[in-house]
Parts: C-alpha cells; structure tokens; sequence
C-alpha cells in the first residue's frame, strides 16, 4: 500500500531566490494526482522536494514540512538516502544504467541498498518487477542483454521496474511519457493506472489529456510573472479540474487561452 503525503507552508529556494512559495497540499495514498501548468511555475521542483532530491543541488533548500504518513521528511534525523528508498522517482528520459544488463537494471536499486539477496530471490524480484512493468514477456528471453539495447518505451519501463523492485511507498513520474511515441505512452499509463492500486502516485505532465486520463487528483500550479515564484493555485479532483474548475487562471489555462 502507498502512504499518503501532506505538504505544509513549503518554501522552496535556490540561494537565496524563493522558486515556489507556500504550497500546502494533501497527497491521498493508493491514488494519482498530477501536477500541472505552464514551463517554469515549480511544478518538478515541488516534486523534487518529496524525496529530498531538490536539495542535491548546491545553494539549494526548503522551508516547512513534508510529511510522509505524519513523519516530516525533513526532520533531522532523517536519512535522505532512506527517504529515496521509501519514495521512487521515474525521470523525464529512460536512463537505464548504460554498462548493465536488463536484470542488472532491475537490481539496481537493491543493491545500492546494500541488501544481501539470494539468486533465486533476485531471480523472482526481477521477475515480478518486470511482470510490474508490464515488460516481462517482451525482454524475459534477454535479461543478459543491456538495458539500453531496448525502445525508448521500454526502457521506460525498465526504469519503472528498477524503481518498484525496491518496495517504494509512493512513486513520483516526472513527465515520464514527455519523450515516448503515442503507443509507448499508453503502455506506461495503462501501467500507471495499475501501479496505483499499491503505490502514491505523484506525476507531473505537460499533457492535459494524458492528466485527464490517469489522475484522480489533479494540481494546477502558476506564477504572477516571470521571475516571480511559482504557487499551488488551484487543487481538486480531476473531474471538477477539467470539467468545472472553481478557478479562473486554471479554467483558462485547461482551455488554451493562456501561456
């Protein structure tokens, strides 16, 4: 099952420029929301900030809390490297590892974790994240073949597959379709749509109709100007966001008369 997130008065900065301001936003478990808006309004950056990967660029850092089923991220004690295991993230590109194999790619993130594991029980992982993946049948006859030897499809969910073989809790997508063909992007949101009945979802997407698809929850995020900082304008569910939005920028924004 995933776990739910709440984010609290969440500033983030780099140096000194505050890039998004005061988001508060309750992220339900075992569901899809999709962050959406125009380039440059924060909306991978507040995604980068909920499994500490904002902070791995100098200068840069956050104000306020997140929280991960009621424990703060950002809490002292906290290992980062620990909150990246709990919280997977899917990039923009496929990046499989270059040098390694389809079932090395897989592995990956296990043993970066340092976990002893058999081979019969890594044989089993690979397997049943590949099955995950919705990549078994098409690689099962060349595991030993490097994973960059694959479609840009399927070496996108070759990356799924590394990041659910470690047993995240929530699975951030930062416009993982943004680079794949029209039939590529419906296998990862056909999977999208089953890997939600065990993980969060948190997906940002440039595609309005690919955000109506598969989200139950849909984020418009927004800025005043260039230059200014980026905001949470307006939450809901997907069907009232796209249907009958409460909100003037997002109603705008959804029909194409805006940025």
């Amino acid at each position: 099952m995933g776990q739910r997130i709440d984010v609290k008065n969440l500033n983030i900065y780099y140096g000194d420029v505050l890039a998004v301001e005061d988001v508060n936003i309750n992220i339900k478990a075992d569901n899809v929301t999709a962050f959406i808006g125009p380039s440059g309004c924060g909306k991978s950056t507040v995604l980068r900030t909920l499994d500490r990967m904002h902070e791995i660029i100098p200068g840069a850092r956050v104000e306020g809390e997140v929280l991960l089923e009621g424990k703060n991220l950002y809490d002292s004690d906290v290992d980062p490297v620990e909150v990246r295991r709990d919280v997977g993230m899917v990039f923009q590109r496929p990046n499989p590892f270059p040098t390694m194999s389809i079932r090395e790619n897989v592995l990956a993130g296990v043993r970066l974790n340092n976990r002893k594991i058999s081979k019969g029980d890594a044989d089993d992982l690979v397997e049943w994240a590949l099955r995950g993946a919705n990549l078994w049948n098409e690689v099962k006859d060349r595991l030993d073949k490097p994973g960059v030897g694959l479609s840009g499809g399927q070496q996108q969910r070759l990356c799924i597959a590394r990041a659910v073989a470690v047993h995240p809790q929530v699975l951030l997508m930062d416009e993982p379709c943004s680079a794949l063909d029209p039939i590529s992007t419906l296998a990862v949101e056909d999977l999208i749509n089953e890997l939600k009945n065990e993980y969060t979802i948190v997906i940002v997407t440039h595609n309005m109709q690919q955000a109506a698809r598969i989200a139950d929850y849909t984020a418009f995020f927004n800025l005043k100007a260039v230059g200014q900082p980026g905001h949470l304008s307006y939450f809901a569910d997907t069907a009232t966001m796209f249907n009958n939005p409460q909100n003037e920028e997002a109603e705008r924004y959804i029909s194409g008369r805006f940025g």
